[in-house]
């Protein structure tokens, strides 16, 4: 399938005031956000080491997938439209998106990293 052909949102790695009009920001924990953008956040576990980010036996679905989930649910229902998703995050919160990304296959079926 070539990328102008795939109907999956994109989502790119950069700063919240990159939001535009037909923007959505996913934001790892608490950041400010611009007003009138719609925001998903997820926080990752901290303390008990667990096993990978993903990881089926510790956690059904991560909090980057849930929070994307959320993004997505949100616009199905007419409640916040865009065409992109910013994702505002640190090191550690691009590796749960991109588990997520290429792990869970909701996720993955509705968003894809962007060129």
């Amino acid at each position: 399938m070539t990328q102008d052909a795939d109907a999956r949102l994109p989502l790119r790695f950069g700063a919240a005031d990159q939001a535009g009009p037909k923007t959505a920001l996913l934001i790892e924990g608490d950041a400010p956000a611009p007003a009138g953008v719609a925001v998903a956040r997820f926080a990752l576990p901290t303390g008990f080491p667990r096993h990978a980010i993903g990881c089926a036996c510790c956690a059904p679905r991560g909090p980057a997938a849930e929070a994307l989930g959320r993004l997505f649910l949100a616009r199905a229902r007419g409640g916040a439209w865009f065409r992109e998703v910013v994702a505002v995050v640190g090191p550690a919160g691009e590796a749960a998106v991109r588990a997520a990304l290429a792990g869970d296959v909701v996720t993955s079926a509705r968003f894809r990293v962007a060129d």
